[in-house]
């Protein structure tokens, strides 16, 4: 404690009046799906951030078939389409859990190797000769490689494997894809094990990665209800103060004309400004896509090019894609002209047109139109620009919080965000906005 006399020249240091504005990204992605970690020993239910396609295929695998394996759809349109990144993907396929045992069966040899299936986990494999009678070793007399769609096993020179060898006895367990539920696409927090699964971990994306995720996606599953559902309340309320918008597709294997899409809608009561809904889904060659994974690739490019913000529609810009099909197949396209485009826009549903200059996404309106005629809720360019700036907030003024609230408290917050505003304005990304301190409130 001092005497409280100072003799002297002393200084000291107050907080400067204005603070830097901490930014909340635009267009980040979290999805949550199936991926073949078997191929890589990868992880289950944790959050992965990749910021590049070799990343996201080292850490989760890769397959072609997008059916089994939906978060290789989403790495393959954000990396390799549309050069976007992050994303935070989670994984719940897990191999200890959704699994199947695979029967001793005799397998050939072609030029020392037996192709097994993909689906095959490398650590299950037993191996023995033709007869069952003398076991085979990993690492010494054979090896295993996942190469293209198939667990290759190849022998190894100098094992106990004989040249002769015409076929070998193999027994595996495989992962099982369709074994992966609703529940565990959703998620919840295991009490046993005091971990959080599936949708539940998008508030462990923040304190794990850093960054704020703002658009939700679960290609193959959000066309359910429930699976809906638990991505918009995410989307409401991330770690309790951030907002992101569900990107949501509508089942093309049952809305099979433009003109039931409103009343499947209706039915699955999508009717929310955080919701953005899609129909129907698109081919790049022979390669589906839901039409969500494209928008949000579509999305994040358009917000990189106007410096990481929302204030642009990704509508009428260009898709990766030269079909729009109404089957899980692929083989039944879809024609749409532009009034029947605009009908769909106009019950709040996004889809996609081909009339001048290729596929473009087509609609600026979230899932709450028409209902809700408000622009800052129904044209999600709109929306998301206010859910942006309600970000930004958070993160640059969550370290003032408890804090006396003295006048440069007050006006160290209303001045910073008033010239960042101001700037957006100058940019001509908003038309005007300002942040006010009212006494009386």
């Amino acid at each position: 404690m001092g005497i409280g006399y100072e003799h002297g020249i002393t200084s000291e240091q107050v907080e400067t009046s204005i603070s830097t504005p901490r930014t909340a990204g635009s267009g980040i992605v979290f999805v949550v799906g199936t991926a073949p970690v078997q191929q890589v020993g990868g992880k289950v239910n944790d959050p992965v951030l990749a910021l590049l396609y070799k990343e996201a295929v080292s850490a989760l695998g890769y397959s072609e078939n997008w059916r089994n394996y939906t978060l290789c759809e989403v790495m393959y349109s954000h990396f390799q389409l549309y050069g976007v990144a992050p994303v935070v993907f989670v994984n719940v396929l897990d191999p200890a859990k959704h699994k199947k045992t695979v029967e001793a069966a005799e397998y050939e040899l072609i030029d020392r190797q037996v192709k097994l299936p993909f689906e095959a986990i490398a650590e299950s494999v037993e191996v023995t000769d033709e007869n069952g009678a003398t076991t085979y070793e990993p690492d010494e007399d054979y090896g295993l490689l996942y190469d293209g769609d198939s667990l290759v096993l190849e022998v190894l020179n100098g094992g106990a494997i004989p040249d002769t060898a015409g076929k070998l006895k193999i027994a595996f367990t495989a992962v099982d894809p369709s074994k992966v539920s609703d529940s565990d696409i959703i998620g919840g927090f295991n009490v046993a094990t005091k971990k959080s699964t599936g949708f539940e971990l998008i508030d462990a994306a923040f304190a794990k990665c850093g960054i704020v995720p703002d658009l939700i996606l679960c290609p193959g599953w959000s066309h359910k209800p429930e699976v809906a559902a638990i991505m918009t309340a995410k989307a409401e309320n991330i770690n309790g103060v951030f907002e992101g918008k569900a990107l949501i597709d509508i089942d093309t294997t049952v809305v099979r004309s433009y003109t039931d899409a409103p009343e499947w809608k209706k039915k699955m009561n999508i009717f929310s400004k955080y919701q953005i809904l899609f129909y129907p889904m698109v081919k790049l060659g022979e390669k589906l896509f839901h039409l969500s994974v494209q928008a949000a690739g579509l999305m994040a490019k358009v917000d990189t090019d106007n410096g990481d913000c929302p204030c642009e529609s990704a509508s009428n810009k260009n898709l990766q894609a030269n079909s729009a099909v109404i089957d899980v197949e692929g083989s039944d396209e879809i024609f749409l002209d532009p009034q029947q485009a605009n009908y769909l826009n106009s019950q709040g549903i996004v889809t996609t047109l081909n009339f001048m200059g290729g596929f473009v996404l087509w609609g600026d309106e979230s899932a709450c139109f028409p209902t809700n005629t408000d622009v800052k809720d129904y044209f999600y360019c709109v929306s998301r620009m206010f859910g942006w700036v309600a970000n930004t907030a958070v993160l640059t003024f969550w370290g003032k919080l408890d804090k006396r609230l003295n006048r440069r408290l007050i006006d160290n917050i209303c001045d910073t965000m008033n010239i960042w505003l101001n700037g957006l304005t100058a940019e001509e990304k908003i038309l005007g906005g300002r942040v006010e301190f009212r006494e009386e409130e």
